[in-house]
This record gives C-alpha cells, sequence and structure tokens, in this order.
C-alpha cells in the first residue's frame, strides 16, 4: 500500500455499472472475499482536487458507511494509470487501470504478430507512467519464436521483448521475476493473444476462463471485464478485455519514446517545423529514401501523430469550453451583486 494512503483507503479490484468490489491492503494480502460499495447515480466519484471521475481497477478509495451501506467517498489520486481514448465527442478518456507499475503488451506469434499493434499498445503503456514489458505468446506454434522476437524487438525500443510458450513453460521465468510482492502489473492485448492463460499460468491457478482455439487460429475472447487478481507471492495483476480501435491519448513524450527513432531523426531536419512531407533537407524522408526506415514504421508514426493531435485538440476544446462555462457563470454572480436583491435587470 502505497505510504501516502491511510488505513481506512481501499483497492478497487473490479467496477460494474453503479458500484465497485474492494478489499483492504490487508484484505488484498489475505486473499479476502471483496465488498460492494456503491457510487454515485452518475457513476462518478470526488477526488481531492474537486474533480469526479470514474473509478477503474486499481483505484484506491475512501469509503462512507450509509444508512444503504458502503457508498465511495473520495477518490485518491491515481501514481499511474492506463488510459484509452473514448468514442463520441467528448474529450474524456476512459482509464483501464490505475495505480500499476507493470504493463505487459501482449501479442500473439500465431497468427503472424502486427508490429502496428504493438506500437499502439506501447505508446498506451510509456504513456501510463509504468514499464512496459512485451510479451510474445504461442510460440510453440512457430518454427522460429526467437527470429520473430527480434523483429518485435526492432520496433519495441527500450523494452524487454519475451518470447513465451504456456504448454511448455517456455520464457515465462523472466515474467515470474516481476511478480515482486506489491507490485501490480496490467495485461493488455487483442481477442485471443492467450492473456487469460498467460495470467493463469503466472497465478498457478485458474483464476480467469480461457476459450478454446477457433479455426482460423485466433483463439477465443473470454475476458469480458478487469478485473485485479491477487498472486501467491503478493504480487496483483489485472486483466483486461481485448482491444480493438485503441484511442491513443495525446502525449507527445510517449509517441517519443515509442518511436525514438523518428524523434532522432526529425531532430536532423533541416527546418525545425518540417512535416515530414517532402520539405527539402527532411531527415525523416532521407531515411526513407536510403532504406534506413521503412515505410510500415513511419505509417504508422504519422497515423498515430494524427490521432494524438486530434485529441490534443479535443482536449484543448472541451477546457476552453469549460473556462468559458466557468466565467459565464462568474459573470452572472457579479451583475446580480451589482443589482442588488429584488432589482429588475434594468
Amino acid at each position: 500500500m502505497p505510504a501516502a494512503l491511510s488505513p481506512d483507503h481501499v483497492r478497487v479490484v473490479r467496477a460494474d455499472k453503479g458500484a465497485v468490489l474492494v478489499l483492504s491492503a490487508p484484505e488484498l494480502m489475505a486473499a479476502a472475499t471483496p465488498r460492494r460499495v456503491t457510487i454515485d447515480r452518475d457513476g462518478l466519484v470526488p477526488t481531492q482536487d474537486g474533480d469526479r471521475l470514474p473509478p477503474t481497477v486499481g483505484d484506491w478509495l475512501l469509503v462512507d458507511d450509509t444508512d444503504g451501506g458502503p457508498h465511495a467517498r473520495t477518490l485518491a489520486p491515481r501514481r499511474t494509470a492506463l488510459v484509452r481514448d473514448t468514442a463520441g465527442g467528448t474529450s474524456r478518456v476512459q482509464a483501464l487501470a490505475a495505480n500499476i507499475d507493470v504493463v505487459l503488451v501482449v501479442e500473439h506469434l500465431d497468427p503472424d504478430p502486427q508490429l502496428g499493434r504493438v506500437e499502439r499498445l506501447l505508446t498506451l503503456a510509456w504513456r501510463s507512467g509504468a514499464r512496459p514489458v512485451v510479451v510474445l505468446t504461442k510460440a510453440d506454434l512457430v518454427p522460429d519464436p526467437a527470429g520473430m522476437a527480434e523483429e518485435v524487438a526492432a520496433v519495441a525500443l527500450a523494452v524487454d521483448v519475451h518470447a513465451v510458450s504456456v504448454p511448455t513453460g517456455e520464457g515465462l521465468e523472466p515474467l515470474r521475476a516481476l511478480l515482486v510482492p506489491g507490485t501490480t502489473l496490467v495485461v493488455v492485448g487483442p481477442s485471443g493473444a492467450g492473456k487469460s492463460t498467460l495470467v493463469n499460468a503466472l497465478a498457478g491457478r485458474d483464476v480467469m476462463a480461457t476459450g478454446g482455439r477457433r479455426t482460423d487460429g485466433r483463439g477465443r475472447h473470454t475476458t469480458t471485464h478487469r478485473e485485479l487478481v491477487r498472486l501467491a507471492g503478493g504480487a496483483m495483476l489485472i486483466d483486461t478485455p481485448g482491444i480493438r480501435g485503441v484511442g491513443v491519448v495525446a502525449d507527445g513524450d510517449a509517441l517519443d519514446t515509442t518511436f525514438a527513432d523518428l524523434a532522432e531523426l526529425a531532430l536532423r531536419c533541416r527546418f525545425a517545423d518540417c512535416r515530414h512531407a517532402g520539405e527539402p533537407g527532411c531527415a525523416i524522408q532521407s531515411a526513407l529514401d536510403s532504406g534506413e526506415l521503412s515505410e510500415r514504421r513511419y505509417e504508422s508514426w504519422r497515423r498515430l501523430a494524427r490521432e494524438a493531435a486530434y485529441q490534443s485538440r479535443r482536449t484543448d476544446a472541451h477546457l476552453a469550453a469549460q473556462e468559458k462555462r466557468r466565467w459565464k457563470q462568474q459573470t452572472r454572480q457579479y451583475q446580480r451583486g451589482l443589482r442588488g436583491p429584488g432589482k429588475p435587470r434594468g
């Protein structure tokens, strides 16, 4: 339990509509039965800075005992958070997990891994503030897992990449070394990548439901919710449902970390405002022409950069609208003060 929290804080182990399941720090270590805590009708919980957020797995809460039972009072500040963009016209982002230490980015080797998806999930992982680790599953189903892992490592810069096979146990020991007591890991990846099977293997018991393989080899998606699972050694794992279209939350630093090679190339461009679209002296275009940079990675970077820029504009517009509403409210209060009680509008 983080030192900044009090013994009264409880941790969200599962979030459902209208309520969350929670355990205190001692209860987490004892694998006790979670308690149900209700939240406000809008699904939001006040934070210490006056905001209101939907609680997610891994959050720490203060709870009030009411006539209707335990009710969420305050959401503690998140040390880290894995967030994704939400669909629709709002700027709100969805927190998939909070207060995490390691993000296991899971991708299958059979069928072939999708490098663009790995880059996208790594960007989310770097944005969270936690440590990303790439896990390539189904190593027993391909002839050259080490070679395929090298290809993924070439785009997962400064990130450990492990090819694993749950049936044979290959590659699992480095992952078990991450299960330090008190550490929280979250598992993300596409449906059928074997996330729940991996969680069960690391837990040493069946804690998540798994599905059989489909005829196309992609497997079946079984996880329908996020849940924090305590492991025997004191570490905690959060499995997540398969992610299809993952919207990237604006964070230039995370994008530059995922694509550190392109960020370095961009610094060599002749013009500081180079758009890397045919300008003279563009180092990125030169790298494309020479083959140093692949067209696939360039397009992946451009696509994620556009999404990040779009999310940034939405957030800026949302903040501007909030500020406008605040000034309107203050203006109305000021005008009422000038008129005094009972005075007509003029």
